[in-house]
């Protein structure tokens, strides 16, 4: 009985069946073209490692760590381990936690679109500044504006593609969003391994490409439509009812225009959205927004995205093996964002997230395991040990991308009702990025202090998730983005949680708003 969740089927299908459209090109262009920042995202974390593992940027930057690299005696497992260099990953995750507290007020008030042009403003900036970058400072501060368009994309991008997709499809149309990370991602691969026989200024091509697909995404925030439930939120309730037709490519949309304008009402009672969001009646989804981004970085996937090269390195690849790891690495992140998108509208976002958490856990233990037994502190990997090695991070990053890496950010956007969407979604981005901080700024100091330990660590915190998701995440295929809050009150734990009368408890928070 634990583990059994309810079936949206239970709660809501007769409400969604009564929605009318289909999937229109209008709708496929629009999360495309929105998607892109996810793109961006992906190449910033990418390219991080790519331009560490560049000799020329190590003695531009971080002489100490290009010393270290080179010295045959050193420690494999701590040549890395430099806290400013460190701060290089980490910078951009702080200055994005700042910026998606930011980016809350702005995306409720003037639209998501508001706050994606703002994110490519700031991408483009960041990007300019890190390829002209002549001392320390200015490397910093490009990554720091780059972190604040991270702050901006990640709180509108995801919401964006939950309002614009239809029920049906919007897991589907919602991960288009990390498969444009992993785009980014393999991108950065690429164009590293590129840039590297570019001596000595490959590294500033590196980072200052990243300005490509943020001018693409600032231009395409001015053409492409605001969401419905946004124009309806602000008063547009004629115009948020004419791009929803144009969406869903028919006139019959209103039991869908209903249940929007029914939620804004709501919604504009609501004046401190963060204070709304503390009340019980929201705890359900408080939680999944502070957990769902916590687990989603103690995967340990960010350490694997962050460093590949810094990894494979360290673990005794050398040259073109190195770069081709790395390459190999991305094209398997994209490869399995594909197999998410086709079947997490079918099989459920519950069935992937096990699925993947255990294929996850089986991969870290055995990675764990070769690298205790066939690697020491001041020798490399066999070929044949090399090769497996390989084999076991990238089905290691197959499960994470059918299964939290897409969902990792589906699913908190898609929870929240429309009163506390913004605040939901900030907190979710805020808790991400700190991770994302923590676990940048660590990951060399612990690689070096734990050794093979560290991916036991992951694989620990990996079957913690595993367990929550079975027993407390209910399944939210199929159900409509507004009547979400309905599968909480059948959930068998959710339901003990919440206040007995929600109505009640809605009209005494609404006047002490």
């Amino acid at each position: 009985m634990a583990g059994r969740s309810l079936r949206p089927a239970e709660v809501v299908n007769e409400r969604a069946e009564r929605y009318q459209g289909k999937v229109t090109g209008f709708v496929i262009v629009t999360c495309f073209v929105a998607a892109i920042g996810g793109c961006i995202f992906g190449y910033d974390i990418g390219v991080s490692g790519g331009v560490t593992s560049m000799d020329e940027f190590l003695r531009e930057f971080f002489h100490d760590v290009y010393e270290k690299k080179r010295d045959a005696h050193e420690n494999n497992y701590c040549k890395f381990d430099n806290q400013g260099l460190a701060a290089f990953n980490s910078l951009l995750y702080m200055a994005g936690l700042v910026a998606t507290l930011m980016a809350s007020p702005v995306t409720r008030n003037y639209g998501r679109l508001a706050s994606i042009i703002c994110a490519g403003i700031f991408y483009v900036i960041g990007a300019a500044v890190n390829a002209g970058s002549v001392n320390l400072k200015m490397l910093f501060l490009g990554r720091i504006m780059i972190g604040f368009g991270v702050g901006f994309e990640n709180q509108a991008v995801p919401v964006y593609l939950s309002e614009v997709a239809p029920a049906n499809l919007r897991g589907g149309l919602n991960s288009m969003f990390q498969l444009a990370t992993t785009l980014g991602i393999f991108s950065a691969n690429m164009i590293s391994y590129a840039t590297q026989k570019l001596k000595p200024w490959g590294w500033r091509l590196s980072l200052g490409s990243a300005a490509f697909p943020a001018i693409l995404m600032t231009l395409g925030g001015y053409f492409l439509p605001e969401t419905p439930t946004s124009l309806i939120e602000r008063g547009l309730t004629e115009r948020g009812r004419q791009v929803l037709e144009k969406l869903r490519g028919t006139r019959d949309v209103n039991t869908e225009f209903q249940d929007m304008v029914a939620a804004s009402e709501l919604s504009s009672s609501i004046k401190h959205p963060f204070k709304e969001i503390l009340h019980k009646r929201h705890r359900p989804q408080l939680v999944m927004a502070i957990l769902m981004p916590t687990f989603q970085i103690l995967t340990g996937v960010n350490c694997v995205l962050f460093y590949a090269p810094v990894l494979f390195i360290t673990m005794g690849f050398g040259g073109n093996a190195l770069l081709y790891s790395s390459v190999l690495v991305g094209a398997v992140l994209v490869l399995s964002t594909f197999i998410s998108i086709a079947l997490v509208d079918r099989l459920g976002r519950r069935a992937l997230l096990i699925s993947g958490g255990l294929q996850m856990i089986i991969c870290e233990v055995i990675v764990s395991v070769i690298l205790r037994l066939k690697f020491g502190d001041n020798k490399e990997l066999s070929k044949g040990y090399s090769i497996l090695l390989v084999i076991f991070v990238c089905l290691f990053i197959l499960g994470y991308g059918w299964s939290w890496g897409p969902l990792g950010y589906t699913i908190p956007s898609e929870i929240f009702p429309l009163e506390t969407r913004s605040a939901g979604q900030s907190i979710t981005v805020a808790i991400n990025l700190l991770m994302s901080f923590i676990i940048a700024q660590t990951f060399l100091y612990l690689l070096c202090a734990l050794k093979f330990g560290i991916f036991l660590v992951f694989a620990g915190s990996v079957s913690v998730m595993t367990i929550f998701v079975y027993f407390l995440l209910p399944e939210t295929k199929g159900v409509p983005i507004e009547e979400m809050t309905l599968i909480w009150r059948k959930h068998w734990f959710w339901k003990k949680i919440l206040p007995a009368n929600l109505e009640a408890e809605s009209s005494h928070a609404q006047r002490t708003q």
